[in-house]
């Protein structure tokens, strides 16, 4: 007998196979693998000596809330989580990656209740560059010319995060990132996170 997990979506319990819920925990380890500021966060050790295992750690959660939830699981829930491992590792985002994540997660969820997995299967095919994030940090000089070139270049991509703070002063960073996949999975953004519920 094959193992089922439940879902309540639109009033109704739908099951997620075996097969889907493999393809779903596989997705959402990819995505999480590939996003640029927790994987900077990691790389620097924000967290301390234990930030290697927030990855795996958010990958479990992810999918345990996504596939094993017995209620309708809204995408505020998704990013709060997101967003309080981000916290764990002493980084705040402020770049709209929780957002998009975020719904990422619940269309890929969607998809593999009714069987499809071409966004995973895509995302695989992608298989962007190992490489880790490069950062340059800006001061409050107005020599940034060195900044605003590489900024400026059609073929990077930018985040902005906050840094864990050294002392009582937070040091803002510009996160440079490889192109973006042709999947088109890289997140572009400049706004601050509205952590608001949606309706």
């Amino acid at each position: 007998m094959s193992v089922v997990y439940f879902f309540q979506t639109m009033g109704t319990a739908t099951r997620l196979t075996e097969e889907a819920a493999g393809k779903l925990e596989e997705g959402i380890k990819i995505i999480v693998s590939r996003w640029t500021a927790l994987q900077m966060a990691v790389h620097n050790q924000w967290g301390g000596p234990h930030s290697a295992h927030i990855p795996h750690n958010l990958s479990s959660n992810l999918f345990s809330l996504l596939a094993h939830s017995k209620d309708k699981v809204y995408i505020d829930e998704v990013e709060d989580m997101l967003d309080e491992f981000m916290l764990s590792l002493n980084t705040q985002i402020g770049d709209g990656s929780i957002e998009e994540i975020a719904e990422k997660l619940m269309i890929m969820h969607e998809e593999c209740l009714e069987g499809n997995y071409n966004s995973i299967l895509s995302l695989k095919e992608a298989d962007p560059p190992r490489r880790v994030p490069t950062y340059i940090q800006q001061d409050d000089s107005d020599d940034d010319n060195t900044t605003d070139e590489i900024m400026s270049n059609d073929d990077l991509s930018a985040m902005v995060v906050e840094a864990p703070a050294t002392g009582s002063r937070h040091s803002q960073l510009n996160v440079i990132d490889s192109p973006p996949a042709d999947d088109g999975w890289t997140v572009v953004g400049g706004s601050k996170r509205n952590r608001g519920r949606r309706n």
